[in-house]
């Protein structure tokens, strides 16, 4: 797999030193920016393939860098922020971040959160052709043009809403989308019925899609948040 390209986007120098030397350790092209308005001119000019973005920035907040990102382009970007509460993170996800990682952090998760998110690049760029009708991930296969899903040679029998989900999920491999993102994609409405509705249907979709309900393999809850379509090896 090639390494990607990845913008870093920090005003701690010790912490931007720390990512880039982690970065160039393992063959990753890299660029800086210590400021939010310099992130937004290196993302337009040089189209990296990553982004990992600070929300604490000098100038301006690093969810307003994400929003002017999204207005032009769906590059994956990585929060790394001292930002811990679940309002913060949701709210970065919402805004169209990919991924969020907590400081302090250890440089093994940040390779892993590379790792993980240049796996999605790689199936974004497979299923990028609207040929492509054909999803496959581990022994889960989606046929969108049927509108059949099977796990192995077994078809799964889903509800309407069952099979809308795992195809949102699908084609977000290795994104967590938020309660709020799924249920206005879903019901086009985000009313806390609607959360609760989606927790149950959820729970359905897994006991026909998990084999261990104790140890998912294809969809991860991240508590609070939303979840997470896992990219099975």
């Amino acid at each position: 797999m090639n390494k990607a390209s990845i913008l870093v986007v920090e005003d701690d120098a010790p912490i931007r030193n720390l990512i880039t030397t982690t970065l160039k350790a393992h063959d990753y092209r890299y660029l800086t920016a210590p400021n939010g308005e310099r992130a937004i001119l290196e993302a337009s000019s040089h189209n990296p393939d990553i982004v990992l973005l600070d929300l604490g920035l000098p100038d301006i907040d690093g969810i307003e860098v994400i929003r002017k990102i999204r207005s032009w382009s769906n590059m994956p970007i990585i929060v790394i922020s001292a930002r811990s509460e679940d309002s913060d993170k949701i709210e970065a996800l919402d805004t169209g971040a990919d991924d969020y990682l907590t400081k302090p952090f250890s440089v093994e998760e940040l390779l892993a959160r590379l790792r993980v998110t240049q796996r999605r690049l790689a199936v974004m760029k497979r299923e990028a052709s609207a040929e492509d009708s054909i999803f496959v991930n581990g022994k889960l296969h989606i046929d969108y043009a049927a509108g059949c899903t099977y796990l192995g040679e077994k078809e799964l029998h889903l509800t309407p809403i069952e099979y809308k989900l795992l195809c949102l999920l699908s084609r977000n491999v290795g994104k967590v989308l938020t309660h709020t993102f799924i249920t206005q994609k879903i019901w086009g409405t985000s009313w806390e019925n609607d959360i609760a509705s989606l927790r149950v249907f959820m729970a359905t979709l897994r006991k026909k899609l998990e084999s261990d309900a104790e140890s998912p393999q294809y969809i991860q809850t991240h508590i609070g948040v939303g979840y997470r379509m896992l990219k099975v090896e």
